[in-house]
């Protein structure tokens, strides 16, 4: 759609329908009509529809208005690699070797600034206002990507919030000189302490050895837990065993969860449960799941038989934070997505069924923005609420079935009270890195 933004960023966006939490109701999926004013780029007020006073107006006539998004989990480093190195078969293991093999080749400093740089214009255009990334960490690899990492970020600052979490395989964090180098160097970058891990038979070693270097530098931690289809897999229990029994009182997150869904239901609450008391947020990433979860290939095409998520609305219903997020872009573990909130939500809601009784739905719209900025603890909170910078996104549609209807393609994303060039990047840009120039 084609909105026009006043130069002076003195205005108000009327008659937009917002979740009705943002006038201080109980959350839910119910939309209220408000009008948004703006003034200095920072929203200065929210009243029922009729109430703004400023001559200057864009008048929504309806449509929906939302806070910038927050994606809470990516891996910048890897983007846009697949037009030089594609998975071969579709599945983990093929992803994950195939990325082994790029980055030794391939990943130098220029590599991996030129493919962040890519990756955080397509994420601004789209309406992203804070990222968490996770970075390999592999040494050497550790050595070159937190330093473009740090430069990234503060190129981009004021326009993403960026954060950057170490990731580590089960032999980085069981070697003690490894794991300590990996987890001084994310401290001197500001960084998050992080790692993967599904079935291994020293899951319980490994959480501590990990809540152990995070307590003892001040590290908070996001980890990959149980990316996998075995209900064996126990990587989220026992970090939540290790997190209850030392006290740690860092900010805990664990990505994926995958196996939870495939484990019997006594297992399942069991684990939930002391997920919930561990205090330990959990982010599924949707897209990615589906595309690579229940992916076997060894007797020729078959039809996946489940779709690869966490139990993400069992894990909600218990008291535990909750989000969802874009994951991997273009590479290997994921051949597509463009680090677009909205896609995340859009599709999640299919994918995860946290869409009916669509009253509530709209509650869910936190999961892109203000609940992972909570998690994170992002400046940012993805709030729309008076005071907070005017970081919004203006769709076309209505109500929840208009809305998601459509892909938004047209949708008008304003920072600090400004209309943005919403222009994606050219793919063309990176063919020299492919070997395609």
């Amino acid at each position: 759609m084609s909105v026009s933004v006043p130069a002076d960023g003195h205005y108000a966006v009327v008659n937009a329908n917002v979740p009705a939490s943002v006038l201080g109701e109980p959350a839910s999926g119910a939309l209220k009509t408000v009008d948004i004013t703006i003034a200095d780029g920072a929203i200065a007020s929210i009243g029922p529809a009729g109430s703004a006073t400023l001559p200057q107006k864009i008048d929504m006539r309806g449509d929906i208005v939302l806070p910038a998004f927050v994606d809470l989990h990516t891996h910048l480093d890897k983007g846009h690699i697949w037009a030089r190195k594609q998975n071969p078969d579709g599945t983990w293991m093929g992803a994950l070797k195939a990325v082994l093999t790029d980055r030794e080749a391939n990943w130098a400093a220029s590599d991996v600034e030129r493919r962040m740089d890519f990756s955080l214009r397509c994420a601004f255009a789209h309406g992203t206002a804070a990222i968490r990334t996770h970075l390999d960490m592999a040494p050497p690899q550790h050595e070159i990507t937190w330093d473009v990492f740090s430069a990234m970020r503060e190129r981009w600052a004021g326009r993403i919030e960026l954060q950057g979490a170490g990731l580590m395989g089960p032999d980085t964090i069981l070697d003690g000189e490894k794991l300590r180098g990996v987890a001084t160097s994310t401290k001197a970058a500001g960084g998050i302490l992080g790692g993967s891990t599904a079935v291994h038979p020293d899951n319980p070693l490994i959480m501590r050895k990990l809540v152990e270097i995070a307590g003892e530098l001040g590290l908070d931690i996001d980890l990959h837990t149980d990316e996998s289809p075995d209900p064996a897999a126990n990587a989220l229990e026992c970090l939540a065993d290790a997190v209850i029994e030392s006290g740690f009182n860092g900010s805990v997150t664990a990505g994926h969860c995958c196996s939870l869904a495939v484990q019997d239901s006594e297992t399942a609450k069991r684990v939930i449960d002391k997920v919930a008391q561990a205090g330990i947020a959990v982010v599924s990433l949707p897209m990615c799941n589906m595309y690579l979860q229940d992916r076997d290939n060894s007797d020729g095409v078959r039809t996946p038989r489940w779709r690869g998520v966490t139990l993400l609305n069992e894990l909600k219903a218990a008291g535990v934070k909750v989000a969802i997020a874009s994951d991997n872009t273009r590479d290997p573990f994921y051949a597509y997505g463009d680090l677009d909130g909205f896609e995340v939500f859009r599709e999640g809601a299919r994918i995860l069924h946290f869409d009916h009784p669509q009253a509530e739905a709209f509650a869910w719209a936190r999961v892109v923005s203000a609940d992972p900025a909570a998690i994170a603890g992002f400046g940012y909170t993805g709030e729309l609420a008076a005071g907070a910078p005017a970081d919004l996104v203006l769709f076309k549609g209505r109500s929840w079935t208009e809305l998601m209807s459509r892909p938004q393609a047209d949708r008008t994303v304003i920072r600090a009270g400004q209309a943005i060039d919403t222009t994606l990047p050219d793919y063309r840009e990176l063919d020299d890195l492919m070997g395609q120039a």
